[in-house]
């Protein structure tokens, strides 16, 4: 059995996308630039804050407008009560029967450090990590192994220990990347590709499911 889940954070235990497309949408109208709808902001997540604004911005990418467009809306969503960020169904529940077994658990995500801090204080705050890696700068964002490596040797566990549980195919990357089992989920922001891709060792619909890897 596994002894180190490393979850993804946004669209695998947290619903997020609409208050992203909120403040995004808000940040692109102060500079007359198109907004996008839900279903088009989807594709643009995964990676880091600069790349997912490259993307929202299509043709309108120049370094000027990542740079403005990017600091708008992280002032808008920091700002924000960001009342629809929530965690999925059972969730917490999950992670509080995987912690029940003696399972560690780490979240790495490419959403910024204090970012993550704050939701995992306000809904996660007795669920005990063993360590949150965000994205901060100069330190590469995933796919890049960077934040698993450092998971993984604060945990003292193996590679063959470790699995890491994603909704996209940047977590499949991720995984293949640092050389640990990848299990996708279904209810997050990935599409047909990500379920047809032959790394994952399993795709999963429900959290219950989660529990049943580690029996």
């Amino acid at each position: 059995m596994k002894k180190l889940a490393i979850f993804d954070f946004d669209g695998t235990l947290f619903n997020s996308i609409d208050d992203v497309v909120i403040c995004f949408n808000r940040a692109l109208t102060d500079y007359s630039l198109p907004t996008l709808t839900r279903d088009e902001y989807i594709p643009c997540l995964g990676g880091n804050i600069d790349e997912i604004v490259s993307l929202v911005l299509g043709e309108n990418s120049t370094p000027e407008n990542i740079e403005s467009v990017k600091e708008t809306y992280l002032d808008y969503y920091h700002s924000s009560k960001k009342e629809n960020t929530l965690p999925f169904p059972d969730s917490k529940k999950t992670l509080e029967k995987l912690q029940d077994k003696g399972i560690l658990l780490a979240i790495n995500s490419n959403r910024l450090d204090y970012s993550l801090e704050y939701f995992i204080g306000k809904f996660f705050s007795d669920i005990d990590f063993v360590d949150i890696e965000g994205h901060s700068y100069p330190h590469p964002s995933k796919p890049d192994p960077y934040g698993v490596n450092k998971i993984i040797e604060k945990a003292g566990v193996g590679l063959d220990d470790a699995v890491y549980i994603g909704d996209s195919s940047t977590d499949i990357k991720t995984a293949q990347n640092s050389g640990i089992d990848c299990l996708m989920v279904k209810w997050g922001y990935g599409n047909q590709d990500d379920y047809e891709n032959e790394y994952p060792v399993s795709i999963l619909s429900d959290f219950s499911e989660i529990l049943e890897y580690f029996k």
